[in-house]
């Protein structure tokens, strides 16, 4: 026993490890790649692609949600299990091209930009490439081995980015975005699937297919309200407003996420397997979940409440003056990206420990807060429409973090305290730093000086404190036991 708990243990660290290593790197590249091309393109041409991402974001969950994490939750698996999803998702994936394929028209013609018809057609391809990725995705996580990621996701995202640039260098406009996508998706499977040692056999199981169904449709639904909610307010505003409003919003939306989505999702992704490995000892299961919260938003905050400083500055600098619009946006969704370690860990758990019922039943909730919030804002404008989700973020880290207060005693308070503490030290980090933004010095190097000044009163703020994620962290570090 002691022997698994020691291997889990280095599964995790290493699992971290590769995740966050792959995450830094691609999002690095990726950066670089859309800086470079919000110098070049128009806003409108964001906007068009964002429109377009909607659809397609839809359509990947079907292939992407249920199943993929039914394959990672269930103890017992073969490549049986695994052939018969591959399959079905190839079949799914195919049916939602043609359907996409058939609508794009309409879509077009409903927003009124003709472009978007033959974009559809091309970048719909994404779904049925999606729909094998899924499956080796699932199969990684499994085994934890996720150095797999790192490979795949560096050459897909760097040579992608290349033909991106190349292409609007050259006037391509929006058609460098949809190559840039495709490229990236085609090359990050292709690796994988030489990389990994699973190959689909040449089999079918109906039978084993509905076994993971009863876990996998709560996922998928729960997706499904997820996606396509998050994904109206992008429909609201590029039909209501326009395409250059929807390019900032998502541009603002774009930035802290980039951020969040590199450690939240490294966190998760790693949690999620290991969680399933123990999830009937629950005391286990409240210690990794707890670490999770504490770690992520140790790391999160400091980042999110900086970026929000030097927001105005780095846009100027980065995506030049043309992009200043998308500032209050970047404020906003930073304080909304903050809260996502307590909705993730939270999550996660429940869906690891197989309560995939009580997971949908909370984005069912969630969701009718939400669009009740939606509705009320959006004749205000898309600030207002984002402002809307500060409030429905505050009420989803309550509802999220409720029936884990049941399932692992892991009460209100506890993760009230898990969480705030790297929030007050950063809002100390802020009040610290925002004076500077008060002077005159030239945007280069007063990001230089926000930057390195606020990572010290943070870290000393942390020593003086004693804060355990600080300690935590510092161990992994210099390769110390982490099993307290």
């Amino acid at each position: 026993m002691q022997e698994n708990n020691q291997l889990l243990k280095k599964k995790v660290i290493s699992g971290l490890a590769w995740k966050f290593g792959e995450r830094i790197i691609a999002q690095l590249t990726s950066f670089i790649v859309s800086v470079i091309l919000a110098r070049l393109l128009l806003p409108s041409d964001y906007g068009a692609v964002a429109l377009v991402m909607v659809f397609i974001s839809i359509a990947n969950v079907f292939v992407s949600a249920g199943f993929g994490n039914a394959l990672v939750q269930k103890k017992d698996i073969d490549n049986l299990d695994f052939s018969s999803v591959f399959y079905i998702n190839i079949a799914v994936s195919l049916f939602l091209y043609i359907a996409l394929f058939l609508a794009a028209p309409f879509i077009a013609g409903f927003y009124n930009m003709p472009v978007l018809s033959q974009v559809i057609r091309v970048l719909g391809i994404v779904v049925i490439i999606a729909a094998i990725k899924s499956v080796q995705q699932a199969y990684v996580s499994r085994e934890m081995i996720f150095q797999r990621f790192f490979w795949s996701t560096l050459f897909g995202t760097l040579i992608s980015g290349i033909v991106g640039v190349y292409m609007a260098y050259k006037g391509f406009g929006v058609w460098a975005l949809v190559a840039q996508y495709l490229t990236n998706s085609f090359i990050d499977t292709t690796i994988l699937w030489f990389t990994i040692r699973w190959r689909p056999v040449l089999k079918c199981s109906w039978k084993r297919a509905r076994g993971l169904v009863s876990f996998g449709w709560k996922i998928l639904l729960s997706a499904l309200l997820d996606t396509g909610y998050n994904e109206l307010r992008s429909l609201l505003i590029g039909k209501i407003y326009s395409a250059g409003d929807l390019a900032f919003y998502n541009q603002g939306d774009k930035y802290p996420k980039l951020i969040v989505a590199n450690i939240n999702d490294s966190i998760s992704s790693v949690l999620f397997p290991a969680i399933s490995k123990v999830q009937e000892n629950t005391e286990k299961v409240k210690t990794l979940t707890r670490r999770a919260i504490q770690v992520s938003s140790y790391v999160m905050w400091p980042m999110m409440v900086g970026l929000g400083v030097i927001a105005e500055p780095l846009v100027r600098i980065v995506l030049t003056e043309k992009w200043l619009p998308c500032v209050p946006y970047i404020r906003i969704f930073c304080f909304v990206y903050g809260l996502w370690p307590i909705h993730d860990s939270n999550l996660q758990a429940l869906k690891a420990m197989g309560r995939s019922d009580l997971y949908l039943g909370l984005e069912i909730i969630k969701k009718i807060a939400g669009i009740i919030a939606l509705l009320a804002s959006v004749k205000y404008g898309p600030l207002a429409i984002a402002w809307s989700l500060v409030i429905t973020s505050i009420a989803s880290a309550f509802i999220n973090s409720a029936p884990n207060r049941r399932l692992l005693n892991y009460s209100y308070k506890e993760q009230f305290m898990d969480l705030m503490p790297p929030f007050f030290l950063s809002v100390v980090m802020a009040a610290v730093i925002y004076p500077v933004s008060l002077t005159r010095l030239p945007d280069l190097l007063l990001i230089i000086i926000q930057i390195i000044s606020g990572i010290i009163v943070y870290l000393v703020s942390s020593v003086i404190t004693r804060q355990k994620s600080f300690k935590y962290l510092s161990d992994i570090i210099k390769h110390r036991d982490i099993s307290r």
